[in-house]
């Protein structure tokens, strides 16, 4: 009997789950910033993330899929407690950092698009607080199956919005075929502290550390074996497709409009009111609800890391009606009210939190390669010398990344 849509949609929520984690209002703001500034000229990077997302989240989710063991509690049995605890730590630092800009972020833009309809407008603090309490809502309901549906539905708004854009916005189709071409835009580092970091924070905000390590927890919990590895591969695939065509979308809209206006972005609430000019107020509030929902969809995830992580590597019950963990998301959320309160730029936050991120990707990569290259461990399902070849290719990458992140991070703080 065929499975009906419901089902089979169903079938692929760990994947859109994972979409709505790693397609956040850091995605919205590196490729609109990297769009904005350089035009398509950085989509290779991108796709490059995209695919190496792909095959991490296939390699984790696989883990789990034979051996039962999630990531983290993986790391603290076979290599060292250490390593567990410091993932843990290293993750939270990136997460928190992720929860003040996304808030801020959400906060800005949402402030000065009701301009529009407000005279004045309405004070970014007052959106900043509906939306940790719609996020918190949605948390107190504690079922991981809810959480994945929650966010199916928000994903599903925000690929359409940022889709709907794509078109209405598009650059000329010959600069998007130029753009997967590998390059580095000529542009001298003292402009906008050059493209480095916008490349760190592209790579940052899709090879995210995060979502590898959740994904184990969402394979465990979806039940999957070694007998489900084909629908963990085709889930992995949807995933990582999707986060490159709204990714995409999203540079493509400010390549098409700001760039070619020789307009940069520096701060959130220009995403408005540069764009309404060069697109009209119907493009402006469909980009808008884009990023409310991105910011959603990722925000809900965020406040989950910790207590997730911290379940994973104790492998303690996973119940979030669990008043310590409401208690820690609760204190997680009021993170958000930092930059609407004290004024910080969002975005300059957001792009340094996600150039943080890619420093913790080689660690990421090599303790994976260690757990699946060990025979002991995973019996006939041990990585061939050529998925060997293909990681160490990564934790190359991940290197130079990293190398990128901190040129990135050290010319923002010059």
């Amino acid at each position: 009997m065929k499975l009906t849509l419901s089902k089979k949609i169903q079938t692929f929520l760990p994947g859109i789950f994972l979409i709505g984690f790693n397609i956040g209002t850091g995605s919205v703001t590196a490729m609109a910033k990297a769009g904005a500034d350089y035009g398509m000229s950085l989509l290779w990077a991108m796709l490059l993330s995209c695919w190496v997302t792909y095959f991490l989240i296939v390699t984790y989710g696989k883990y789990t899929a034979v051996t039962g063991e999630t990531a983290l509690y993986a790391f603290r049995k076979h290599l060292h407690p250490s390593v567990g605890i410091f993932f843990i730590i290293a993750l939270t630092v990136a997460v928190c950092g992720s929860i003040i800009g996304v808030m801020g972020i959400i906060a800005d833009v949402c402030a000065e698009w009701s301009k529009t309809f407000v005279d004045g407008g309405i004070h970014s603090v007052w959106f900043a607080g509906f939306f940790i309490l719609v996020v918190y809502i949605l948390f107190w309901n504690g079922r991981t199956r809810f959480f994945q549906k929650a966010l199916a539905l928000i994903v599903g708004i925000m690929a359409l919005s940022f889709i709907i854009n794509f078109f209405i916005l598009m650059p000329k189709p010959l600069d998007i075929v130029k753009g997967l071409i590998p390059s580095l835009p000529q542009i001298p580092m003292d402009i906008d502290k050059g493209p480095f970091l916008v490349v760190a924070s592209i790579v940052g905000t899709t090879v995210a550390s995060c979502i590898f390590i959740v994904r184990t927890t969402l394979v465990k919990e979806a039940g999957w074996t070694i007998q489900d590895l084909e629908i963990q591969k085709k889930d992995a695939r949807l995933s990582a497709f999707m986060m490159f065509i709204i990714s995409g979308a999203i540079m493509a809209a400010a390549a098409g409009t700001l760039y070619v206006s020789g307009l940069g972005l520096t701060k959130a609430s220009q995403m408005v009111t540069l764009l309404e000019p060069l697109a009209g107020r119907f493009a402006v509030t469909i980009f808008v609800s884009g990023i409310v929902a991105a910011g959603v969809s990722s925000q809900f995830p965020n406040v989950l890391l910790l207590p997730w992580l911290i379940c994973d590597y104790s492998q303690s019950e996973r119940d979030m009606t669990m008043g310590r963990y409401r208690i820690m998301v609760a204190l997680l959320s009021i993170l958000g009210l930092i930059v609407p309160v004290f004024k910080a730029p969002p975005v300059i936050i957001m792009i340094a939190s996600q150039a943080f991120g890619a420093l913790v990707l080689p660690a990421t990569v090599l303790g994976i390669l260690y757990l699946t290259s060990r025979k002991k461990i995973m019996g006939e399902f041990v990585s061939s010398w050529k998925m060997n070849i293909i990681m160490g290719c990564i934790f190359l990458f991940s290197i130079y990344m990293s190398i990128n992140s901190i040129k990135g991070l050290s010319a923002l703080l010059s």
